[in-house]
């Protein structure tokens, strides 16, 4: 038997590793949470196994930062971000952390590529496109967020992975349209080929 000396990583889970050290999270699987955080760095996400053929980890760490970003500075030292993820009590805040996803994905053609599959997936498909009209509270939660995402900590990783993600599908995309697709119609389509063209 050959002795195996490396394990493959998937680009997208590369990057968003990266982008997560950079920030400052350590990053670890367990198949008994969906998603975790200490308080002190260490962020827990579902082991491939118990996930969605639509969940990805790259999806769930940019989930994670939209929610640090949310909630900072004061959530950034609490579990899970001081966030009640087992009740109905903190309901606003997951909706602006949603429209946060949604405005920053946008800006690159990914709102669906790094879409939410938890059970407020209705909600961010029902954004419009812009996902910060209005005035309520969670709009106005997301608002403030979205200038924090562009200083320390959350600059320049959040957006160096959006950046980082396009370039690696755009990739996928030219070589597969250089070939025939043999993707049966029975076939759950690949998630990569939801990309939108970036504004």
């Amino acid at each position: 038997m050959r002795p195996v000396r490396h394990r493959y990583v998937d680009p997208l889970d590369a990057i968003w590793s990266a982008m997560a050290r950079g920030f400052g999270l350590r990053v670890s699987r367990s198949s008994e949470v969906y998603a975790s955080t200490d308080g002190r760095g260490e962020l827990v996400l579902g082991a491939p196994e118990t996930l969605d053929a639509d969940d990805c980890l790259a999806q769930m760490i940019f989930h994670e930062l939209c929610h640090a970003c949310v909630e900072a500075p004061e959530g950034l030292a609490r579990t899970d971000w001081g966030l009640d993820n087992v009740g109905a009590g903190d309901v606003v805040r997951e909706h602006a952390c949603l429209r946060l996803q949604a405005t920053l994905a946008d800006r690159f053609g990914l709102r669906e590529v790094l879409a939410p599959t938890t059970d407020f997936r209705a909600f961010y498909d029902a954004l419009p496109a812009d996902a910060l009209a209005g005035d309520d509270e969670d709009v106005q939660l997301a608002r403030a967020a979205l200038v924090r995402i562009a200083l320390p900590p959350f600059a320049p990783h959040v957006l160096r992975g959006l950046e980082l993600t396009r370039r690696v599908l755009d990739a996928v995309a030219e070589a597969e349209a250089s070939e025939a697709d043999t993707t049966s119609e029975r076939e759950l389509q690949p998630l990569h080929r939801t990309i939108r063209r970036a504004p």
